[in-house]
């Protein structure tokens, strides 16, 4: 069972997590939740060890149930600007300024994040598999992300984001040698590495 940090102490807990940090393309999303103390969903967990329908089940619940939620995100342009580990927090900040509540405390999945304001906050490593606010905010990061690759997707229809979301996938580099990169592609990234084995295994990303 997921936990909330410190359970009833502090009643406005906001978890946050990002999704896209290691695409090619695409920007990083972000999303920042403050969940009921109680809350709690049989599915709740780590948004890339659920299905994807699991994971739009779920946002439906986050969405209706959260006392608070927001997703923010950060473009492809902004990343190459500022490095993709900066654009990370960028994203957590944009979204822990969009909600209608502040939190207490704030929750990280990982091991580093810069300071939001004077809201202390704990960094979690693999915390979206520990924390219900942290694994909703996975969710709802992910989901988001997902939908908008699915429409640059009808754009570009020759790099397979409706299935690799912009991962690093044989298929993905396979289309950038043959097609060339897009305006959203990361041109701070390493799009064609030197050696293939480098790749990552050519298969949809859950």
């Amino acid at each position: 069972m997921l936990l909330s940090y410190h359970q009833k102490e502090i009643a406005f807990e906001a978890g946050c997590d990002e999704a896209g940090r290691g695409c090619l393309a695409g920007p990083v999303f972000a999303a920042a939740v403050i969940l009921p103390v109680e809350f709690r969903h049989k599915l709740l967990n780590d948004s890339k060890q659920m299905k994807a329908a699991d994971r739009d089940t779920l946002r439906v619940v986050i969405e209706r149930e959260a006392v608070c939620y927001a997703v923010a995100s950060v473009d492809n342009e902004e990343i190459d600007r500022i490095n993709i580990l900066q654009a990370s927090f960028r994203a957590m900040h944009l979204a822990l300024e969009k909600l209608k509540q502040r939190p207490g405390y704030i929750l990280v999945d990982g091991n580093r994040f810069v300071p939001y304001g004077d809201i202390p906050h704990a960094c979690i490593i693999k915390g979206d598999g520990i924390y219900a606010s942290i694994a909703a905010a996975s969710i709802l990061a992910k989901t988001y992300r997902d939908e908008y690759m699915q429409s640059l997707h009808e754009q570009f229809p020759h790099f397979g984001w409706q299935e690799n979301k912009g991962y690093p996938t044989v298929y993905h580099r396979n289309a950038i040698r043959e097609h060339g990169d897009t305006p959203y592609h990361r041109k701070s990234f390493r799009l064609l590495p030197e050696q293939i084995e480098l790749d990552f295994a050519d298969k949809p990303v859950k």
